[in-house]
């Protein structure tokens, strides 16, 4: 069969899922809610078949929203401006720079130093650097700064794979572990506060989610690891000295990195100069054109760009936004509603698993904004632990580890190269299933006497 062949049956594979899909959905939702239901089977079969290229799959809701009565073609656009895709864009000019430059052999070279140069002793090293990192830093900028080192410090292409998703699976895990790693944690705190809940103080929360973390992490490692075998993994004998060049985006990096932790606590002494992790980094990358650095050259290295990404996070937003708009999230929590008469345990399953799965699709930020609500009248017509089940809704709002556009992470996994949405489902699907697992067993045998 040829290549043109292969692509239209993947194409025509899609419609058909997309369409039954939106039949089924009748049964249920409304004709708008069961034709958005019908988009995003039709968008997640083309990103999985990859039966056209992933920019041009990213822009169709552009196209089907409007067309199907899903939302205007004013409100779909606006996505693909949100102001984490400039938060991309500066960080992937950066992750040009540290390329152009080679900055990457030397880091990896002095990343080999300190752990054990084999592919099982790699994989660990970076999924724990990642953790780390990730919870004083966003995932998203943890997951920039680390992706470009750790593809390069081997030129096996199965290594490449494992060491990027070790990168953003590690980001993701270690986001949870304290309150201010990712914006669902926070928003977790801002609606506690709205309905007079007890904060989790920061020290207790760490405590609570430090198990999680760690069999979580001890787990990715472990999948990535299978079958890696005996690859060597070779580095330079003597590396060599920084030149000029290299200095330069070093020290932008490390300027970065202070800038970035100490601009959330000095927030309120800034006086309303606006400096969000979206500016401060698309401004590092802008300065890399600037003098005294002159690194990249906007009329050859702009096109290195992964584009595509930044259209695939867009995609993610206008789905987002048409869950929230057309009333499929509500629709979804009602259901939640009448599953009040469950016992705890199996309800907390079934939390768990709504929350993982449909992260998948859509936003985790939004999706929680819409259900924590939700959870709160869930559990309080229930009569359990309030806290409990509004944190276990959270934190699987991270653990989503399937698709490109669950979590900012992913995607920029997808935008090295070396990653493909077959691999991502393989490993993540096992994922999403230990997270779901290990979450509910934490929260019933240990948050549940802390939170009580």
């Amino acid at each position: 069969m040829t290549e043109y062949k292969v692509e239209f049956v993947k194409i025509v594979t899609a419609l058909i899922i997309g369409v039954a899909v939106y039949f089924l959905g009748l049964s249920i939702f409304n004709e708008t809610q069961s034709r958005l239901l019908g988009v995003i089977a039709l968008l997640v079969t083309l990103w999985t078949n990859e039966a056209l290229h992933l920019g041009v799959i990213s822009l169709l809701p552009i196209i089907l929203f409007p067309a199907l009565g899903i939302l205007t073609t004013k409100m779909t656009t606006p996505n693909y401006a949100h102001p984490i895709i400039y938060l991309f864009l500066g960080g992937f000019l950066l992750a040009i720079a540290v390329e152009k430059t080679k900055l990457h052999i030397f880091i990896a070279n002095k990343i080999l130093d300190f752990f054990p140069a084999t592919p099982r002793g790699m994989i660990f090293s970076l999924t724990l650097t990642s953790a780390l990192l990730s919870s004083i830093l966003s995932n998203t900028t943890t997951t920039l700064l680390l992706i470009t080192i750790a593809i390069f410090i081997t030129e096996n292409v199965k290594l490449k794979m494992r060491f990027a998703l070790a990168i953003a699976y590690g980001a993701s895990v270690g986001g949870i572990l304290t309150p201010i790693g990712t914006p669902p944690n926070l928003i977790l705190l801002g609606i506690m506060q709205e309905h007079n809940m007890t904060l989790i103080p920061f020290f207790q929360w760490m405590w609570m989610v430090a198990p999680l973390v760690f069999v979580m992490l001890v787990s990715v490692s472990l999948l990535l690891s299978i079958s890696v075998g005996d690859i060597v993994i070779k580095r330079d004998a003597k590396p060599k000295l920084l030149d000029a060049s290299q200095k330069k985006v070093l020290l932008l990096l490390g300027s970065l990195i202070v800038l970035l932790l100490i601009n959330a606590p000095m927030k309120p002494f800034w006086h309303g100069l606006g400096l969000s992790e979206s500016g401060i980094l698309l401004g590092f990358g802008l300065l890399l054109f600037l003098p005294p650095f002159k690194i990249l050259e906007w009329s050859d290295d702009s096109k290195k760009v992964p584009y595509a990404i930044m259209f695939l996070f867009g995609a993610g937003f206008c789905i987002a936004k048409a869950f929230s708009q057309t009333g499929l999230a509500d629709e979804l929590a009602s259901y939640l509603l009448d599953m009040t008469t469950l016992t705890p345990i199996v309800l907390l399953f079934s939390i768990a698993l709504l929350i993982t799965f449909t992260t998948e699709i859509t936003s985790n930020t939004a999706l929680i904004s819409i259900m924590l609500p939700v959870i709160y009248s869930v559990a309080e017509r229930s009569g359990i632990n309030t806290t409990l089940f509004m944190m276990v809704a959270t934190i699987c709002a991270s653990y989503a580890f399937m698709l490109p556009i669950a979590t900012p992470p992913n995607a920029i996994a997808m935008s090295s190269g070396v990653v493909n949405v077959r691999d991502m489902i393989k490993y993540g699907i096992v994922l999403n299933i230990l997270g779901v697992f290990f979450i509910v067993m934490i929260a019933k045998f240990f948050w549940s006497g802390i939170l009580s």
